[in-house]
């Protein structure tokens, strides 16, 4: 990976789903916006916030899907990134300063 970019690994189709009131929703129904959990595979030698094998929150319509050694990956920016669900604790503040 070069410069800020992130290597993840696609998430699985959901399929159909269930909302908190139990109304099932199918997997044809269009959801905008919906930002979506992945693990990252790589990172680039200028991600400052995540490493592989944590989980980030991005949205899927800001990358770029590509194809290697027959798996199915999604680039994308590290400021792309909204959350990251990590149990390592760095003491940092997260902000860049």
């Amino acid at each position: 990976m070069l410069n800020d970019r992130v290597l993840v690994n696609v998430p699985a189709a959901e399929g159909e789903r269930r909302s908190r009131a139990g109304i099932l929703i199918p997997a044809t129904a269009a959801v905008a916006k919906r930002l979506t959990w992945a693990e990252v595979a790589a990172v680039g030698p200028h991600v400052r916030t995540v490493r592989p094998g944590d989980t980030i929150l991005f949205n899927a319509e800001e990358c770029f899907e590509v194809e290697v050694q027959g798996e199915d990956y999604l680039i994308l920016r590290e400021r792309d990134i909204h959350a990251v669900a990590s149990e390592r604790i760095d003491g940092g503040t997260g902000l860049y300063l």
